[in-house]
């Protein structure tokens, strides 16, 4: 049985490959400062989207597991990259390249995070939309979310362990 989540539909916004898409929350993922790039592909104005929490983008063909990674990995003050499908506000969608980092106070403490998204390689999204699907037909599997998105999370890592290659490893290569 397919998944209907991991189905991507509506229209596609595309952006161009010198455009970034910069945004900057705070430590709960709320957006401080968004781009007009950011602005004009995701379809809301800076007025929805300063304060909005950054998952109001989360598009339900996003696995929970990559979501769980990425803030395990920005929490702990390292950088991550990731490829992302989002929603735009009309229900169309959006693929990036995501380069998401900490940011720091003079102390070195994290105080918020920062995220320069550019436009992914169409070979790199047809690898991932492969691997996402693998990862949202292991998370709906489970009738408790939370016990899904853990076991799509172990399944990203056997995956990689089989591939003999580390998440970041795995992302720069695609």
């Amino acid at each position: 049985m397919t998944n209907t989540a991991t189905v991507i539909q509506g229209q596609e916004v595309l952006f161009g490959d010198d455009e970034l898409i910069v945004s900057k929350t705070d430590l709960k993922g709320r957006i401080l400062y968004c781009n007009t790039t950011f602005m004009r592909v995701s379809g809301y104005t800076e007025s929805e989207l300063l304060g909005a929490p950054h998952s109001l983008l989360r598009h339900p063909a996003m696995p929970r597991c990559i979501f769980k990674l990425l803030w395990e990995t920005i929490s702990d003050g390292r950088e991550m990259f990731a490829y992302v499908v989002n929603r735009t506000r009309n229900g169309g969608y959006y693929w990036v390249f995501a380069h998401v980092t900490p940011s720091f106070d003079g102390d070195g403490t994290v105080i918020g995070y920062h995220s320069n998204r550019r436009k992914p390689l169409t070979g790199a999204v047809r690898t991932i939309e492969s691997l996402y699907r693998q990862l949202l037909d292991i998370e709906s599997r489970s009738h408790d979310r939370k016990e899904g998105m853990l076991a799509a999370y172990q399944a990203l890592f056997d995956i990689l362990k089989e591939k003999g290659v580390g998440y970041d490893e795995f992302i720069l290569a695609l």
